[in-house]
């Protein structure tokens, strides 16, 4: 679910996925913005110099949605073009977010991230936390320009949440008896806090009401509750060759995601199945028997569920920013093929 690295089509008479209509409605305002982010990144990761420089723009160059920075540009009030702060804080969550990919990558051992080699597998895993550490700290540097004490305080909190839900998961690896409401705190905690804090930081740093704040704050947790979901539903139904990495990646991490605890509750005898190291073969039959368990179109009605509670949250803003992209993306959310 690229935003920026697609070329926008017609204005007039679009059809196809909401994710097709956003690219020919809106990017075509929002792109310019999207390249300014990218080129002060790029600043940023060219300026260490040696393996930490290279490490930093490997990782920026990976590429990825951008859809955190987005979010920023989107949740502005209606009217206000984007400032410097924008600029900052588009680039501080966006940072963050490469910043825990890279420190994900070390924990997992992981080898490919969008198709290309991480950066764990090609410099080792002290240079990638270096790598991952100043990526975090530079966010933070680049947000406090702003003298918006509100923003820094809005992003150490997330960076709280992000630290604690990855150490959930980690505690949980391997327990196939996590429950929905568990999995859903750690995903609170490791992807829609982001989410909902861009959201938030577009509308503070243009001047919304408070109540325009928190409205935009669960308009965005909720659509990072769906793309987790999504994504988690990729794990086990997805093209390796389009999403980037290993299908079944969760299985062999002995992450336990929706897909999987709603299969179980449908086929009573998937449990049998995850005891022990899983060998290729296991995790197949596995994969299979999800599919086959309907659990991934349970897991789908899921984040669905969240899409339309990110809908009503955006009917409480209406006329105070523009929700039409906004709509668009949350129904991207649960169309992705990446």
């Amino acid at each position: 679910m690229s935003v920026s690295g697609q070329k926008a089509g017609a204005t007039n008479g679009v059809k196809g996925s909401a994710l097709d209509v956003f690219r020919s409605r809106y990017l075509p305002r929002f792109a310019p913005y999207l390249a300014e982010c990218e080129r002060r990144m790029a600043g940023i990761t060219g300026q260490p110099g040696g393996s930490l420089e290279s490490s930093s723009t490997m990782t920026l160059a990976a590429g990825g949605k951008r859809l955190r920075p987005l979010l920023v540009f989107l949740s502005a009030c209606r009217g206000h073009e984007p400032a410097e702060d924008h600029y900052a804080a588009a680039v501080a969550v966006e940072m963050v977010h490469m910043a825990t990919l890279v420190h994900d990558d070390v924990l997992d051992g992981a080898e490919l991230r969008r198709g290309k080699p991480t950066v764990v597998s090609r410099y080792g895993p002290n240079v990638s936390i270096a790598a991952g550490d100043y990526l975090f700290s530079s966010a933070f540097d680049v947000l406090s320009a702003t003298g918006s004490t509100r923003s820094v305080s809005l992003l150490a909190s997330t960076s709280l949440d992000l630290s604690r839900g990855e150490l959930m998961q980690m505690a949980a690896a391997g327990d196939f008896s996590l429950t929905r409401k568990d999995y859903e705190e750690r995903c609170r905690l490791k992807t829609s806090s982001l989410f909902a804090t861009s959201c938030r930081l577009g509308a503070v740093l243009s001047g919304c009401e408070e109540q325009a704040v928190e409205a935009m704050g669960r308009f965005g947790g909720c659509i990072g509750l769906a793309f987790q979901i999504s994504d988690d539903i990729l794990d086990f139904s997805g093209d390796g060759d389009l999403t980037g990495k290993l299908s079944g990646v969760d299985l062999r991490d002995g992450t336990v995601t929706l897909p999987l605890i709603l299969a179980m509750e449908e086929d009573g005898e998937l449990a049998s199945l995850l005891t022990g190291d899983l060998d290729e073969a296991q995790i197949g039959e596995i994969r299979r028997r999800v599919r086959l368990s309907g659990g991934l179109e349970l897991a789908r009605r899921q984040a669905d569920g969240y899409v339309q509670q990110a809908a009503r949250a955006l009917s409480l803003v209406d006329g105070v920013i523009d929700t039409g992209p906004l709509e668009l993306i949350a129904a991207a959310t649960v169309d992705r093929r990446t």
